[in-house]
């Protein structure tokens, strides 16, 4: 895939328009609030009605006081105010009544969307989460549902501002119109120009400012979220990073001062340019309307109507094409919105079929190979390789080696750059990645830990749906009761300080065998043991090891390490290097060839027998 960051010919991104936008954020709107469509257009009915309404009051308060004496013109004055109050009053209940319950309904609206959103980041495919294209085009589409008059939200609060105005102008445009035909010509001029120019500012705002900040908006999030996450706490301290991170931080941040500075000289321009057009406007109003006095002999009353109808369908034009304005900017903003959601990164899911029913299953890679974005060699090239049912199978090799890709694309969380890999001889591809993917328990080296209850985070689902007897079945065998056992709550511990304040951090250890009682508790046909004894010494990995091959009994298992604690008890050793299958067969088959295997065997032999002779706790691995 290529990368168009700043281009119109990114094909991650789409442009929908303004109409077609306008239709999906009502469609939202109806789906999940479909009342505040009503509250919303009554509240731009009566803000209209509002906006020239005390100018035909006073036309005909002023009437009465000319054409009427003494106390017919205090009934008449009377019962004028007594009706103009009613219907004040109705207008500003209903413009209050709508102001105070349209607004949290956007907010609702929105969260739903949010929730549309984070949807669809769990169902994008794994390798679509480590290229920036998606990352940028996922966190444009998380600053659309930001808020306030931004994005989606931005366009259902403008809607109600357009329609208030755009109502008004057709209201008062006749009424100018009678006044004088020129007048009306001259306002839309004014008004154009001011637009253009609003929407000249808008492109430079998003293109200059707002696009190149995606970008770094990661950059900030990933810092703020670096020096106060606890994890990071212990490194930052005893490494003395504080200037360090607070140097990254003031480059972090500089970008977004300058990108600031120049949003605020693009708007500086425009009031500038928006408080000349208004002024020019007023004066032509009161220049057509003194001439109608003078000319046309036009009463005060009247002279009071018109200069109302006029002030309100100038103001409404210019606040109607300045909100377009923020229409299209927010419209520009829900692109990026629906560009994100919409993603369509080719449809592997067509045509799939079932995993097939089996109590075993076989696994074949066929001339596999695999490069990263953007890599100028293959991370694996040309790996053919069988595991079969009910085999256990060491993956072994130095860091870089190609372990770590090889296994995800085994979990098909990676596609084949080349050839195929087949489930029992049929391609993986066929079948759905969530059918898939319950064949197989991982066990990965970096645990990763959620803020939910200890017995969530085992069982991977919540509280109502878990079997609580698993879930301690599951600790049993993973060896981590004891740590179970000393806490009050047991498996309905918290984890972390996140969320709960009596949330529990667990050690590298802990959080080792909290991930094996997940594998456990899957309890999926093929087990998968990515590094997961790293933070163990070489004791505990060996007897970790040696009982977890006990636990899984005849199910197919798959262990990657670069220590060979693992390789004795496995049935088959598959030895990586730079990316290629270099040996492959038992333990005493590889030792007898006496090669690559042979010597990282002896060399990590050595180091457990010095271990042992100095005291430490170690292993003595005879081969």
């Amino acid at each position: 895939m290529s990368e168009y960051k700043e281009s119109k010919d990114n094909p991650l991104h789409k442009e929908f328009g303004v109409f077609s936008n306008t239709k999906y954020v009502l469609k939202k709107m109806a789906q999940y609030q479909p009342s505040v469509l009503f509250l919303m257009a009554l509240g731009f009915v009566c803000d209209s009605i509002f906006s020239y309404f005390w100018g035909i009051f006073g036309k005909y308060v002023i009437d009465i006081i000319q054409s009427e004496e003494g106390t017919s013109a205090e009934k008449s004055l009377v019962f004028l105010i007594v009706v103009a109050g009613v219907i004040a009053a109705a207008l500003t209940f209903g413009s209050y009544l709508s102001g105070m319950k349209t607004w949290y309904r956007y907010i609702n609206v929105r969260m739903h969307i949010i929730t549309e959103r984070v949807a669809k980041v769990l169902s994008l495919k794994y390798e679509l989460l480590e290229k920036p294209d998606v990352l940028d085009v996922a966190e444009r589409a998380g600053n659309a549902v930001g808020g306030n008059d931004n994005g989606v939200e931005g366009m259902m609060r403008l809607l109600a501002v357009l329609g208030g105005d755009g109502l008004t102008v057709i209201v008062t445009f006749v009424a100018v119109t009678v006044l004088d035909p020129r007048l009306i010509i001259a306002l839309i001029v004014l008004t154009i120009i001011q637009y253009v120019h609003f929407r000249h500012i808008i492109k430079i705002d998003k293109a200059r400012v707002w696009d190149q900040l995606s970008g770094s908006w990661r950059s900030r999030n990933y810092m703020e979220r670096v020096t106060q996450d606890f994890d990071y706490g212990k490194d930052i301290r005893l490494f003395n990073l504080t200037g360090f991170l607070s140097a990254k931080f003031k480059e972090v941040y500089a970008v977004f001062v300058e990108k600031n500075d120049l949003h605020h000289k693009l708007w500086l321009r425009h009031n500038l340019i928006s408080a000349i057009v208004g002024l020019i406007i007023k004066g032509l109003v009161y220049v057509v309307l003194y001439v109608a006095v003078l000319q046309k002999d036009m009463t005060v009353g009247n002279f009071t109507m018109f200069l109302a109808f006029s002030m309100a369908f100038a103001r409404a034009l210019i606040n109607f094409m300045e909100h377009f304005g923020d229409y299209r900017k927010a419209s520009l903003e829900t692109d990026d919105f629906r560009s994100f959601i919409e993603l369509d990164m080719g449809d592997d899911e067509k045509d799939t079929i079932p995993v097939p029913e089996s109590d075993s299953y076989e696994i074949e890679f066929k001339n596999v190979s695999y490069r990263y974005l953007k890599a100028e060699k293959d991370a694996l090239s040309g790996l053919n390789l069988k595991i079969r049912p009910g085999e256990k199978l060491a993956v072994v090799g130095l860091n870089g080696a190609g372990k770590t890709t090889m296994i995800k694309l085994l979990l098909r969380l990676y596609d084949p750059t080349e050839g195929t890999i087949t489930l029992n001889g049929i391609d993986i591809k066929k079948f759905k990645r969530d059918e898939y993917y319950r064949l197989f328990s991982p066990v990965f080296q970096d645990v990763e830990i959620f803020a939910f209850l200890m017995s969530e985070n085992i069982a991977m689902m919540s509280r109502d749906k878990l079997d609580k007897e698993r879930v301690l079945k599951s600790v049993r065998e993973a060896g981590f009761d004891e740590k179970v056992e000393s806490l009050i709550k047991g498996i309905d511990t918290p984890l972390t300080k996140i969320v709960e304040d009596d949330g529990v951090d667990l050690s590298g250890g802990e959080k080792q065998k909290l991930a094996l009682a997940r594998a456990l508790y899957k309890g999926a046909k093929i087990v998968v043991l990515d590094e997961p004894t790293a933070a163990l010494d070489a004791m505990a990995e060996q007897a970790l090891y040696e009982r977890f091959d006990e636990m899984i009994g005849k199910k197919s298992a798959v262990y990657i390490s670069h220590r060979l604690a693992s390789t004795r008890f496995c049935d088959n050793i598959a030895m990586f290097e730079d990316g290629h299958l270099v040996e492959y067969g038992s333990h005493e088959e590889l030792m007898e060839r006496n090669g690559k295997y042979a010597d990282m065997f002896a060399v990590q032999a050595q180091y457990y027998k010095e271990q042992s002779e100095n005291g430490e706790s170690g292993v003595i691995v005879n081969a």
